[in-house]
């Protein structure tokens, strides 16, 4: 341990050297980055299931709602960091902006994908949702997920979803 009179920070890949009572303290954390007086790393596992668990979305359809969630969840400083999904659900693990309420964004994704899907897919669509605009469930399941490993589990089950041909 070395002496030294100032505080001092000093940030590698995951490790953080920080000074206390003029001796080096080191601790493994995680940080995604900062912002204004934190440091932050929210992750989750969001499950938004069709409405009435219908079999309708395709491969096509989960590409570009991908897609969308990765555009809307960066236009509100966040990100999309794993998506895939079956034919009546999909997964997601997103990191969050510590600023955001968390219902407020999944409902605002909600929207805006299921409105944005019936102008893409409205044909497909019509098959299954004849008098309702709503794509999802009312209902979604988020879930916080920390840790590295429990981050690789999730990640891994994630992508190996029965994504349809």
């Amino acid at each position: 341990m070395r002496s030294v009179s100032k505080p001092l920070v000093v940030f590698s890949f995951s490790m953080v050297t920080i000074c206390r009572n003029n001796h080096l303290v080191s601790a493994v954390i995680y940080m995604k980055r900062s912002h204004n007086s934190c440091v932050y790393k929210l992750i989750y596992h969001l499950v938004l299931v069709t409405k009435y668990r219908n079999d309708c979305l395709t491969s096509e359809m989960l590409t570009w709602l991908e897609s969308e969630f990765k555009r809307l969840l960066e236009a509100s400083d966040c990100d999309l960091m794993e998506f895939n999904g079956e034919s009546d659900h999909v997964h997601a693990l997103i990191s969050l902006h510590p600023s955001l309420a968390p219902a407020n964004l999944i409902n605002s994704l909600k929207t805006v994908t299921s409105r944005m899907s019936k102008k893409h897919f409205g044909d497909h669509l019509k098959k299954y949702y004849w008098g309702t605009n709503a794509l999802w469930n009312r209902s979604y399941c988020l879930l916080s997920v920390g840790g590295a490993s429990l981050e690789v589990i999730i990640k891994q089950y994630i992508e190996n979803q029965d994504r349809p041909k």
